[in-house]
């Protein structure tokens, strides 16, 4: 899909009914589907506007006091190119704000220069808050190799 010319489809709060259409997107990036059922409440999706073409794209948060984990930003094929990855990530950044979140962490084995662009800067695995270490991304579902990205949110953004 080309950026000229594309009405980006409406991100919004996703709904139990959107869980399978949301697995099927992680697997299809070939990302940890582990745990996202239980952070739908954090979890946004993006909706075509004929909303009968299926899920453009998802993104989630794990919130875990004043921290989150930003997982499963996913893009629809047919929806690359044309900056929907970057609306689902403003969007889910948006919503830490709104829960209170300070920082935010992240891991990635392709996407890290995406993520530059947002602040986001590598750290150590060492280096992440402790209390995300019961993410079901921490405990296997990512791999080790995966680098390790942090995000100090402003208020204002």
């Amino acid at each position: 899909m080309t950026t000229q010319n594309t009405v980006l489809p409406r991100v919004e709060a996703a709904q139990p009914g959107d869980l399978d259409a949301i697995r099927e997107l992680l697997a299809l990036h070939h990302l940890p589907e582990a745990g996202i059922g239980a952070h739908l409440a954090s979890t946004l999706v993006a909706r075509s506007a004929d909303g009968l073409s299926g899920l453009a794209g998802c993104s989630a948060l794990e919130v875990y006091g004043q921290s989150a984990l930003l997982r499963s930003v996913a893009v629809a094929p047919a929806w690359q190119g044309c900056g929907l990855g970057r609306a689902l990530t403003v969007a889910a950044l948006d919503l830490a704000r709104q829960q209170g979140v300070r920082t935010v962490y992240l891991l990635t084995n392709t996407a890290a220069r995406f993520y530059l662009q947002f602040g986001f800067r590598a750290i150590s695995r060492g280096e992440i808050d402790s209390a995300l270490r019961q993410s079901e991304e921490f405990r296997g579902a990512c791999p080790d190799s995966a680098q390790a990205m942090m995000l100090e949110l402003s208020a204002q953004g």
